[in-house]
């Protein structure tokens, strides 16, 4: 079974809080949603189309692969569309916004990093730089904001182009060592919204072209410009190591932790499948490696039922490391191994290949347990009758949940109402319809210590969201890995 790390981590994740407003407050937003907002609206809708006619005029003629010089009536129209980029925002709201610190000049720092992204108003940097930024490719053909787009001169991302992440980082790369010919490029490293809490784990995208970067927080009302950071020879040959000591930097600046969860984790502990993981789940350390590893498949259907038929073929035998390696296709490395760990229940070096299969379902599909069900159940039965036993039942259920004890006698029980001691996956199914909480009915309670995450029914609210509560200088992973900043 997945065996627990010996340094664990809650992951928390998004909570929402409403609040009862009193009754003027309401009063007040109904009256001023009939009067105030109509005009901002206008306002706003008046300033994007006044903003047209000078992003076309400036964006006639341009080439995607060079930059024309900067020419005077080119300097005045960049100039116009700020100020009108401007009003705008003061008439959705944001009357006075502060910048402080230098920006740095293309040739200085040829990529700006902006974290926390938490929502579209994020844009406003955008806005009052006229940066260039990275887009999906089909925004530009949409009427009116597609010009006002291209004329920031974005790198696109074709979602149809398989080679398409390839050719953005080139992109990236080529302007970022343009000696400055290019407008700089913002980037935002988390690659996702969260509630500005902390700072989730950064894409390395950004530290790719080993480039001098200048990090920019937006902490409403304002945004800071921080100083450049120039990356060590280490860190050019290391991009991962560089977006760490960057994102420690605005961190700090922000005075929010940060966490060593991605996105991806918040959202395989925050699924709403019928078995909700526990909170010292080992399935986040194996979805990372599965990323790191590169094991996620595309077509995660296909390659499963492909695994499942794989897996019931060797009938429970054990895998040592290189014929798990085999099965993957991929050679063996320190990663492999870190993960053939997590199924080497007894440290004899073999692993069962069904619960590396039942893992992957639960990281690729997490809200779909029915369907992770019956791709074990396909694997673990007998062929006379397609039945399970309930010690094949307790391996499915403690692989799925990444736990290393799950007691299902219970379940087990009142699953096998005639007492054959086998249970089919046609009558899992129909007991699970009968009992949608069946694992807080059977499992939890029957299992000391078995607690699903906090984004579900025994919520307690953590100390700032989605984070655990710890500083930046307190997290294992990444201590000395600070650097100064220049």
């Amino acid at each position: 079974r997945l065996q627990a790390p010996q340094m664990t981590t809650n992951v928390y994740c998004w909570i929402c809080v409403l609040n009862t407003f009193p009754f003027f407050s309401l009063l007040q937003i109904a009256l001023m949603t009939v009067t105030l907002f109509p005009i901002r609206l206008l306002m706003a809708a008046f300033m994007m189309l006044l903003a047209w006619p000078f992003a076309f005029l400036a964006s006639v003629g341009r080439s995607e692969t060079t930059v024309e010089p900067q020419c005077l009536w080119r300097r005045l129209v960049d100039i116009i569309l700020k100020i009108i980029m401007r009003v705008m925002w003061f008439a959705g709201g944001f009357h006075w916004m502060k910048v402080k610190g230098r920006r740095a000049l293309p040739a200085e720092a040829p990529i700006l990093t902006l974290a926390p992204h938490s929502s579209y108003f994020d844009a406003i940097p955008v806005t009052m730089t006229m940066a260039s930024i990275v887009m999906k490719a089909e925004s530009k053909d949409i009427p009116l904001w597609g010009t006002l787009i291209k004329y920031i001169r974005p790198v696109f991302v074709s979602r149809s182009d398989q080679d398409s992440r390839k050719k953005t980082v080139e992109e990236i790369r080529r302007r970022a060592h343009s000696g400055g010919e290019w407008p700089q490029i913002m980037i935002f490293p988390e690659g996702t919204c969260t509630n500005r809490s902390c700072l989730i784990t950064f894409k390395p995208g950004a530290f790719i072209p080993a480039v001098p970067v200048q990090p920019v927080v937006i902490r409403y009302p304002n945004k800071l410009f921080l100083p450049i950071y120039t990356p060590s020879e280490e860190e050019k040959r290391n991009p991962a190591l560089f977006a760490i000591n960057v994102r420690r930097i605005m961190a700090k600046a922000l005075g929010v932790p940060i966490t060593d969860y991605s996105f991806e984790d918040c959202q395989l502990a925050m699924a709403e499948g019928q078995l909700r993981l526990p909170v010292d789940t080992c399935l986040l350390e194996y979805a990372k490696l599965v990323r790191r590893l590169g094991l996620k498949p595309k077509n995660t259907e296909k390659v499963l039922q492909e695994y499942g038929n794989r897996a019931r073929k060797l009938e429970g035998q054990k895998l040592g490391l290189d014929d798990f390696a085999q099965f993957l296709d991929v050679p063996v490395s320190d990663m492999l191994r870190d993960m053939f760990a997590l199924f080497d229940e007894h440290d004899d070096n073999c692993m069962d290949i069904r619960e590396y299969v039942i893992a992957l379902s639960v990281v690729c599909r997490p809200a779909k347990t029915l369907e992770t069900m019956k791709l074990a159940f396909k694997m673990f039965e007998a062929e006379e009758d397609g039945a399970i036993t309930e010690m094949e039942l307790a391996v499915i259920l403690k692989t799925a949940l990444g736990v290393n004890h799950l007691s299902v006698s219970r379940l087990f029980t009142a699953i096998d109402a005639q007492d054959t001691g086998k249970i089919t996956f046609d009558k899992f199914r129909i007991f699970v319809e009968q009992h949608p909480d069946f694992a807080e009915d059977y499992l939890y309670t029957e299992n000391a210590g078995l607690h699903s995450g906090p984004c579900h029914r025994h919520q307690t609210k953590p100390t700032n969201g989605i984070c655990p509560d710890f500083s930046p200088n307190d997290h294992g992973t990444i201590d000395g890995l600070h650097k100064k900043h220049n």
